[in-house]
């Protein structure tokens, strides 16, 4: 269903085409409640890039990721100007930053943060389904010749899952719980208590990797492994093996005030 629709054009009323926003129209992946609800996410395609560091480091590994991400982002939405376009594009709106986040051994539910430079990460812009590899590799050599700052990673991209490096990926979340938090990232784990709450009132437990029960996620996330989890989410489209903390976010924290923010918190899980 997913994939008939964003095959079509929106028109609005009097049938002009407008950009497809992911975020109203998949309000029941993008806009939940603040109040905790179960959601089966279905399959998509990232642009990804996995790495380690406090996110709010000046320059750090995490910004020049996101760097990354917009510009091949915006390299695609934007090839409606130029002379060439992918086949089947449609004009749409850039969706959300996404975030899978985990900190070495154990579980990570996004409350333990004792050190943010102990941090890894894969940072996501979710892709229209016609973003093929052969337009993610036609995106890494346009953006090449527009920002000769990423063109040594962009460079790499043929050669391979790899930290720092971006690639495009595909996999479905599958079963998830999730709720609207408001306010400073900080303050997530009040958030986080609470979709606990509802798993344990809904006979459900969390499914993020830890200990043995997941052979692949411990092995890529106790020792930081770019490639490994990397390798892992790319499960065309299937539910991988790696399940993790995920967060989107819907504000830009360079411009929101932090008790304006929101982000959706989700968390993978299956039956107790």
């Amino acid at each position: 269903m997913a994939f008939l629709l964003l095959s079509k054009s929106i028109k609005d009323d009097v049938g002009v085409a407008m950009p497809l926003d992911f975020k109203k129209e998949y309000k029941d992946l993008y806009v939940p409640k603040a109040k905790p609800a179960f959601v089966d996410v279905p399959s998509m395609t990232f642009f990804a890039v996995a790495g380690t560091g406090d996110p709010n480091e000046p320059d750090g590994a995490y910004a020049k990721a996101i760097e990354l991400l917009y510009g091949l982002s915006y390299t695609v939405k934007m090839s409606k100007m130029g002379p060439w376009q992918p086949e089947g594009y449609f004009d749409y709106v850039v969706p959300p930053l996404e975030g899978l986040w985990w900190a070495g051994a154990g579980a990570f539910d996004g409350v333990s943060i004792a050190d943010k430079s102990a941090l890894s990460w894969v940072s996501l812009i979710r892709q229209p389904d016609f973003v093929t590899p052969e337009v993610f590799a036609w995106a890494c050599a346009e953006l090449t010749k527009k920002k000769l700052a990423l063109a040594d990673v962009c460079e790499k991209a043929p050669e391979g899952y790899a930290e720092g490096v971006p690639c495009l990926v595909r996999f479905a979340e599958g079963s998830c719980v999730q709720a609207m938090h408001r306010g400073p990232y900080d303050d997530e784990p009040a958030s986080v208590a609470k979709l606990s709450a509802y798993m344990q009132d809904e006979g459900l437990s969390c499914d993020i990797g830890a200990g043995g029960e997941s052979p692949v996620g411990h092995a890529v996330q106790v020792a930081f492994d770019a490639s490994g989890v990397l390798a892992a989410l790319d499960a065309e489209g299937a539910v991988p093996s790696v399940r993790l903390h995920h967060e989107i976010y819907l504000g830009d924290p360079r411009r929101t005030k932090p008790e304006n923010l929101k982000t959706v918190i989700r968390h993978p899980v299956r039956r107790a």
